[in-house]
């Protein structure tokens, strides 16, 4: 039988780097640079070390905040990909809950890269009083130990223990499937996003229950790229698997589905119905239906979240803002092949 685990710090003791590295089994200096420049040490090395030092307690030095009655009054606002008409609104949003406060708001991308997101956020912390992080690609570990460096809202995401803000994801999607099988649409695809988000796996649930409860069948198609190329790439197998409806994971995959499927010559919507989710600008210029999420609310809210916390001094609890949705039907949903 094995014995308890022995501490490896004595309580009381201030946690150091070098007590991290022993646990870890790597050098101290590489500890070091998983916290000041992620970008040097392998993203498979930085997160046991981020696991580690969760576990141990430790807490990096950070001489900007030793002494901080001075704030900066900066909040930042990291994005997954700022290229994503998503986040026109959400950035919108944010801005007007920094401006009503007199903070200043600071916009950063992580380029739908893990790695990145990590970078940028090494080099955002110190310049900052509070954090929205949108989408995140990052574990629910290495958020909670950010949180703990200074006041984090989580948009778009649920992250038990921390403050979040996200849309109505069961509802609208359930509104989505209801809407399709009423036009006669018995098998219903989703069309996939990235893996690592959090949205993508609560919409595909949401997709898989509805089903479910109305007697309908669900498919799911890909995961593929949250963009206009991702969504095109998936058309041959939407027609290959004979799918009549499909909800794709945003409006631009959804988008680039209904271009896939026209070069393929298929009628949208006469064999073929797409629904998005988002309600974005490129939705309304192809006439797509979508579920539509109130976006600049959505910042706004996880706007004055964070600074309440960052003038109130409130510490991160978990506090979960759900925010209504509705479906907005246009021309790209239409009644299922045969049954007109």
């Amino acid at each position: 039988m094995e014995g308890p685990e022995v501490p490896t710090t004595t309580p009381g003791r201030r946690v150091t780097i070098y007590d991290v590295a022993r646990e870890v089994g790597v050098n101290p200096s590489t500890v070091s640079r998983a916290f000041a420049r992620p970008g040097r040490v392998s993203s498979a090395t930085a997160r046991r070390i981020h696991e580690v030092a969760e576990r141990l307690g430790y807490r990096t030095q950070e001489p900007h905040r030793v002494a901080v009655p001075t704030r900066s009054r900066v909040i930042a606002l990291a994005v997954s990909d700022i290229t994503n008409p998503f986040y026109f609104g959400i950035i919108r949003g944010a801005e007007r809950a920094a401006h009503d406060n007199d903070f200043t708001l600071m916009v950063a991308d992580a380029r739908e890269s893990a790695e990145e997101e990590r970078r940028m956020l090494a080099r955002h912390l110190p310049l900052v009083d509070g954090l929205v992080v949108t989408s995140s690609r990052l574990s629910d570990t290495e958020l909670r130990g950010l949180s703990r460096r200074l006041p984090l809202v989580v948009l778009n995401r649920r992250v038990p223990g921390l403050p979040c803000v996200h849309p109505d994801n069961a509802r609208g999607v359930r509104r989505a499937v209801e809407h399709l099988g009423e036009l006669g649409h018995t098998r219903i695809g989703y069309l996939a996003g990235p893996e690592a988000s959090w949205a993508d796996g609560s919409r595909w649930r949401a997709v898989r229950e509805a089903c479910l409860e109305l007697s309908l069948t669900d498919a799911r198609v890909g995961p593929v790229p949250p963009t206009l190329a991702g969504g095109r790439s998936a058309a041959k197998d939407v027609v290959a698997r004979g799918l009549t409806a499909v909800i794709g994971y945003n409006d631009m995959v959804a988008v680039g589905l209904l271009k896939g499927l026209t070069e393929l010559g298929v009628d949208v919507p006469g064999q073929v119905s797409v629904v998005g989710f988002d309600n974005t600008l490129p939705a309304e210029l192809v006439g797509l239906t979508t579920v539509a999420t109130p976006v600049t609310l959505l910042g706004e809210t996880a706007g004055r979240h964070v600074i309440s916390m960052v003038t109130a001094h409130v510490e991160a609890r978990e506090r979960v803002s759900i925010l209504p949705v509705e479906l907005v039907v246009r021309s790209s949903t239409g009644p299922a092949p045969g049954s007109r």
